[in-house]
């Protein structure tokens, strides 16, 4: 799909935002929207982005034109949101190399700590932790790389969300990659959402866990999957 003359001056949000409604998908907060993104938009947005960000340091009465501190804010904090914290709402999957599972491996295997970074979709505060994830591979179980549950991980918390939808998320990513008999995820975060403000407790911490298969359905498994990751906190 090509950009004509007519919305030559049609801010590219808004030519972004009109695809999405026009194929009827949603652009939650979480959702990845890489799809509908054109080659070059991308540099576009962060350009508006900036000027919008501007606006906001404005209306904080902050003198971006005589501050050295925050002259160039606006478009650090347009890259950093759109190049780092949210990349994962912007940009397609990591690929992935998947192999078979020639070997017919089919005992546990644990992934972790892998530390992840995210953001709460309440405040835009930093969500950091570390995930641990279970796999129960089966003869057909497509098997990945130990970096990659790290890279598919960091695509999809590189949005703003909440924890407990992030992790059902990424159990779905990895279901559909790997397809294995059983998948267990825990994952343990600080939220500066309450550390930074509101009550601004230092120590507290969420743990939440999917469990997916036989996981699900065998206590002895997912004991032994609870028994091995390193004592949290």
């Amino acid at each position: 799909m090509k950009s004509t003359d007519d919305d030559a001056g049609t801010p590219v949000s808004v030519k972004i935002r009109e695809r999405i409604n026009a194929a009827r998908k949603r652009f939650n907060a979480n959702d990845n929207i890489s799809e509908f993104i054109q080659p070059g938009e991308l540099e576009t947005l962060l350009d508006e982005v900036e000027e919008k960000m501007r606006g906001v340091l404005t209306s904080l009465v902050i003198d971006t034109e005589r501050d050295h501190n925050t002259g160039n804010t606006a478009r650090r904090v347009a890259k950093m949101y759109l190049n780092e914290v949210f990349r994962g709402r912007y940009v397609a999957a990591p690929a992935i190399t998947e192999f078979p599972n020639a070997e017919h491996l089919n005992e546990l295997m644990i992934v972790g700590p892998i530390t992840v970074r995210s953001a709460c979709s309440h405040h835009f505060c930093p969500v950091i932790g570390k995930i641990w994830i279970g796999v129960l591979p089966n003869e057909h179980t497509n098997v990945i790389g130990l970096s990659k549950y790290a890279r598919l991980a960091e695509w999809v918390m590189g949005r703003p969300q909440i924890q407990e939808e992030a992790v059902v998320q990424l159990a779905d990513l990895i279901q559909e990659k790997t397809q294995p008999d059983g998948l267990a995820i825990v994952m343990e975060a600080s939220h500066y959402c309450m550390s930074w403000r509101g009550v601004k407790d230092m120590d507290s911490k969420m743990i939440n866990s999917v469990m997916r298969g036989v996981f699900l359905k065998d206590p002895n498994l997912r004991r032994e999957f609870l028994s091995l990751i390193p004592k949290k906190g």
